[in-house]
């Protein structure tokens, strides 16, 4: 194994488990608002408020930042060029630009709520903690900016943290601060977004040092922010869609819908660690006009996320119930809760592979410059088709499978368009590993239905652990048997070179 390879292994073997911690402290954070709170009309205004951060995450941290500047870093880095000046140039404006857009949101919060929820029963109080999660803007835009920097750099294990500050912010305040009910969630999400910048600032300050004052303005592809965040707030449409719909149903819709995802999207966040770690490369390769060490990466990307993705989801189908009782049910959350929320969550599951394919395949378009409006162009088809199945008379059942629907139809997009315009990606170097995927899934999904029915007699987390287990073997018995790692082989290298 080469030295860059085994860095990039530990580098995912470090994000992986901080991205566990940070998704377990998620689990304990939707345990407390369920057990303290349940699902009734405060956490929904808590949810519609909680709009704020879930939008301004995706595009401030996994998008813009992200997508724009860790090209940049990395080219200013290869370069040879002091990253001081380029920090000292960009780091200012970019929080006068979050502060006024903080501030905007702000003022904004009782038209946003009348839009985003407009039969919810407690608009005052999601105006009240739409203000609150406002700060979440700056704090969240500095968090995605210091990840940037870092991860250019090759620094992962301070950006991975990120989650766990947050998290653990929301927990203090929703623990501390419950009598003052959802309003106390609201305060969590905030102080959490100060955790996230505060984590990394010593990482920062020890890489790059102090930021110094430079008379040169680094000029910044501004331009490329605009595709960025088209695509990341349609993405982000289909939450709009699912709180609005969502608001003329009856009361708790919208937290069941919320547990049922958050607990779905926890594979395919874990699925894009990998391609985290390894944008900086892909971008290097891109820019570099490197084909073949970009097609490289990036079928190894999809095919090593496709592999955490589809057992999980065959796992979601069929432990749902299981899943939702064993993290979800006590305190306020009853057993009705858990069956909406677990009927909800199977057909989140359908649309995974579909959201780890967009995850992968969308960061390669913002590498090459004239290809940063297509992912957006995909984004909105699919948004058109979450729009068009969502209706309140299909109930939540409707509003999970629009979702899983339009981000299906946009990976497919992504795929097919990438082809043409950034890495010329050979059909055969994931088209075979993936299909052997699926079998795979298929196989270990039918063998978890039957050792669930053999052990319907034990508890609910033996009974989940015990069909888990099998899901997982026989999912890599045959995996194995179908070679769907050939993606990830010397011998698939050797024919995308020949393609070349």
């Amino acid at each position: 194994m080469t030295t860059a390879s085994s860095a990039t292994v530990r580098a995912v073997g470090i994000t992986a488990v901080l991205t566990g911690c940070g998704s377990a402290l998620g689990f304990v954070r939707d345990l407390a608002l369920g057990m303290l709170f349940g699902a009734d009309a405060g956490t929904d205004a808590f949810l519609v408020a909680w709009t704020i951060p879930e939008t301004a995450a995706p595009l401030l941290i996994e998008g813009a930042m992200a997508f724009v500047l860790v090209p940049l870093f990395s080219r200013w880095i290869e370069l040879g060029h002091d990253v001081r000046d380029l920090i000292a140039s960009t780091l200012p404006r970019l929080c006068g630009g979050l502060v006024a857009l903080g501030a905007l949101a702000a003022a904004a919060a009782p038209w946003l709520v009348g839009w985003l929820a407009p039969g919810i029963p407690r608009p005052d109080l999601a105006v009240d903690c739409m203000r609150v999660a406002s700060v979440t803007i700056l704090t969240f835009g500095l968090a995605g900016y210091l990840s940037a920097a870092l991860r250019s750099h090759g620094s992962f294990t301070a950006p991975a943290a990120i989650y766990v500050a947050y998290n653990m912010g929301i927990v203090a305040c929703v623990v501390a601060l419950r009598e003052q009910g959802a309003y106390a969630a609201a305060i969590g999400v905030a102080a959490g977004g100060v955790g996230m910048v505060l984590v990394q600032v010593p990482a920062f300050l020890r890489r790059f040092g102090a930021p110094a004052r430079s008379a040169r303005r680094v000029p910044v592809p501004l331009i490329a922010f605009l595709p960025v965040a088209v695509f990341t707030l349609t993405r982000q449409f289909q939450v709009f869609v699912e709180r609005h719909v969502g608001s003329a149903l009856p009361e708790g819709s919208i937290s069941h819908l919320n547990y049922a995802q958050k607990i779905a999207q926890v594979p395919m966040v874990l699925s894009l660690i990998i391609a985290t770690v390894s944008f900086p490369q892909l971008a290097r390769a891109v820019t570099a006009g490197d084909d073949v060490r970009a097609r490289r990466r990036l079928a190894r990307d999809l095919v090593a996320g496709s592999a955490i993705v589809l057992p999980s989801t065959a796992a979601l189908i069929v432990c749902a119930p299981d899943l939702v009782a064993t993290l979800l049910q006590y305190g306020a959350f009853t057993e009705a809760d858990t069956a909406a929320t677990a009927h909800i969550m199977r057909v989140y599951a359908l649309g995974l592979l579909g959201q780890a394919l967009v995850g992968i395949v969308s960061r390669t378009y913002f590498c090459r410059a004239g290809s940063y409006w297509y992912p957006a162009l995909a984004m909105a088809a699919g948004l058109a088709v979450t729009v068009a199945v969502a209706r309140p008379s299909f109930g939540t059942t409707g509003i999970a499978a629009a979702n899983a629907a339009g981000i299906t139809l946009t990976a497919v997009l992504l795929l097919a368009g990438g082809r043409r315009r950034v890495v010329a990606l050979p059909l055969s170097a994931v088209a075979g590993p993936l299909g052997g995927l699926l079998a795979a899934t298929v196989a270990a999904g039918a063998a978890g239905w039957g050792v669930q029915t053999l052990a319907a007699g034990l508890s609910q987390p033996a009974r989940m652990i015990t069909t888990g287990t099998a899901i997982a073997a026989v999912f890599c018995a045959v995996a194995v048997v179908t070679r769907a790692g050939a993606a990830l082989t010397d011998d698939n290298d050797t024919r995308m070179r020949g393609r070349a």
